[in-house]
């Protein structure tokens, strides 16, 4: 309980203070009664628009990095056990082209709507087929293979990345800065409706796929020892990649692309929790959830008044990560 209760308070002190500074910085306690004040109806606000830019711009905006901090890091966890592979993320699947493609297919093409979907819905779309795709190319006689899924996952991956390339080359300039700003991510735009719908996928997937726990460590030690325990590999991987991909193509759908966060987070909290997946899972979310918080702050703040893409910062510091992890595991040569 103590390793959940501290990175939980520290998600609420980091969700606070990024509330709590922008371009007007709102004193602390003023931010907690504006929040008292709409959760409960106690309280008085005495300043009208202290209380709009805090609960109806950087409230939402911060609870929805959160989340989706939260949703990458826990489907980093997972794909990592589910192809074998320390290297893995939510991207390597070709879920976030698939957003992409989406996404972009209605910036570009029909001025923000198309049958009547925005560019969330068609970017979750996307991400949905995406998934699809990988899953029926990752199979090797009627079973998903680890390795196939991954080489599938970059296949299908490229192959939407050059029909969204193909698009922003018809783009308008403005298109195209709105398309360039998506794909790299932002939570700018968050609203309290697009919450429930985020939440309710992100806090369900990682109870339930806390709930695996037990079987995920089982394939950690292999699919014919998994398999000698009981586990059926092949239905259990189909389950978890299905999730995966649900709370993937969510998270993007609404934050657009943002890298590096799933293949970070998993591999910082193993070096304190270790490789148990009932306390990793967990952790994973808080932590993701923390991070993705602190680099919106930063997005927002270090270059002011311009604001940079979520994935500018998060590759500036994954990349690095990634590099010390190669170093670090010999065992990733034989990978």
């Amino acid at each position: 309980m103590l390793a959940l209760v501290v990175p939980a308070a520290v998600l609420l002190g980091a969700m606070t203070v990024a509330i709590s500074i922008g371009a007007v910085t709102v004193p602390v306690g003023e931010v907690w009664r504006i929040i008292w004040h709409h959760l409960t109806g106690g309280g008085t606000v005495a300043d009208p628009a202290m209380d709009q830019i805090v609960w109806s711009f950087r409230t939402p905006r911060v609870v929805l990095a959160a989340l989706v901090g939260a949703g990458l890091a826990v489907a980093g966890v997972v794909l990592q056990a589910v192809v074998a592979n320390p290297l893995a993320d939510p991207y390597v699947l070709g879920v976030s082209s698939g957003a992409s493609l989406g996404a972009v297919l209605v910036i570009t093409l029909t001025s923000g709507a198309l049958g009547g979907l925005g560019v969330s819905s068609a970017a979750f779309l996307g991400a949905a087929a995406a998934a699809a795709l990988v899953f029926l190319l990752g199979q090797k006689q009627g079973r998903l293979a680890p390795t196939r899924l991954v080489l599938s996952g970059v296949a299908v991956g490229y192959l939407f990345l050059a029909a969204t390339s193909y698009l922003q080359l018809r783009a308008t300039p403005t298109e195209l800065r709105t398309v360039m700003f998506w794909m790299l991510g932002s939570v700018a735009g968050a609203q309290w409706g697009q919450l429930p719908v985020v939440s309710t996928v992100v806090l369900t997937t990682t109870v339930v796929l806390a709930l695996f726990g037990r079987r995920l460590n089982a394939l950690l030690v292999g699919d014919e020892s998994a398999t000698a325990l009981g586990v059926d590999v092949h239905r259990l991987r189909a389950i978890l990649l299905a999730l995966s991909s649900l709370v993937t193509g969510t998270v993007i759908a609404v934050a657009g692309g943002i890298g590096f966060v799933g293949l970070m987070i998993p591999h910082l909290v193993r070096l304190t929790t270790g490789a148990d997946h009932r306390r990793l899972l967990p952790q994973a979310a808080l932590v993701g959830a923390i991070y993705l918080v602190v680099v919106d702050l930063l997005s927002r703040t270090v270059d002011r008044p311009n604001e940079l893409p979520l994935g500018i910062l998060t590759a500036l510091f994954g990349a690095p990560f990634f590099l010390w992890l190669l170093r670090r595991n010999k065992s990733l040569d034989t990978v």
